[in-house]
């Protein structure tokens, strides 16, 4: 599609459920590959990026099994450890299989996001953890390349604040040995999630949604249950699209804590 064309001038009025949030679903699909036993997860946004991961799942030997805004994930026959360019390309968020295969099998090789070399988006501070936690890593026409007998604990502190390095970390470091502190951590409810999920396997996680994150490493992870988030910027934009138009809406499925900006802002503009 070209164009949108809007014709305004109606109050928007009405109830609307909330989707799940793609930022928060794609890391909670990679951690599917940290344990054998079968993942389920609801509100799944219905999305490219989500597709996309889903299919590098099953190319990597996850069985899914896809129904109305859920799916089952059952990596306990994984036939690949190497995410290939052909699949990475389309999304960045791919990195997110690096270490969680790392942690669970010893070893990964996925393609850097669209083939290309460190640059505006980095994935440097995914790398620097890696090798913090016991990694031999190495880059060769496109991939990273990592291998490690058993991740160690350690406290790894980030040069900046990265949403998608914390998530991937914190994946490598709940089945390291030993205690792994994540400073500089990002602090977005995504990583809550993740983290939540994470805690639900049997993780030992804790501070997320805090500068600093404590990750006590477990033996191994089971399955779970889990909803996915609702999307903030969705949900924010329906309010906002209310208030504008004069109208009034109701999001539902969604939590009031996770637009807590949002919401003080409307109040201050009366």
């Amino acid at each position: 599609m070209q164009k949108l064309v809007i014709t305004g001038g109606k109050p928007l009025r009405g109830e609307i459920r909330a989707s799940g949030a793609k930022n928060a679903a794609l890391p909670l699909l990679a951690a599917s590959l940290l344990t054998e036993e079968p993942m389920v997860f609801h509100n799944l946004p219905d999305l490219a990026d989500v597709k996309t991961m889903l299919r590098l799942l099953e190319d990597l030997g996850c069985k899914v099994t896809r129904s109305d805004h859920a799916v089952t994930i059952e990596a306990s026959n994984i036939t690949s450890t190497e995410a290939s360019y052909d699949l990475v390309k389309t999304m960045r968020a791919s990195i997110l299989v690096l270490c969680p295969l790392v942690a669970r099998f010893g070893k990964a090789k996925v393609s850097l996001p669209g083939g290309c070399s460190i640059g505006a988006r980095p994935v440097d501070q995914h790398i620097k953890g890696l090798k913090a936690l016991g990694t031999e890593v190495t880059i060769d026409h496109g991939y990273v390349s990592a291998s490690a007998d058993k991740l160690k604990g350690t406290l790894i502190v980030t040069d900046m604040v990265t949403v998608t390095g914390t998530e991937n970390l914190m994946m490598a470091a709940v089945l390291a040995e030993g205690t792994t502190v994540l400073e500089n951590a990002a602090r977005e409810p995504e990583v809550v999630d993740l983290a939540d999920c994470l805690n639900a396997m049997g993780a030992k996680i804790q501070g997320a949604g805090t500068d600093r994150i404590i990750i006590e490493g477990v033996e191994k992870l089971h399955g779970t249950t889990h909803t996915v988030m609702s999307d903030r910027i969705e949900v924010g934009s329906f309010l906002v699209a209310a208030v504008a138009t004069g109208g009034k809406a109701r999001v539902t499925h969604c939590n009031p804590r996770d637009l807590a900006v949002v919401i003080d802002k409307l109040r201050e503009s009366g």
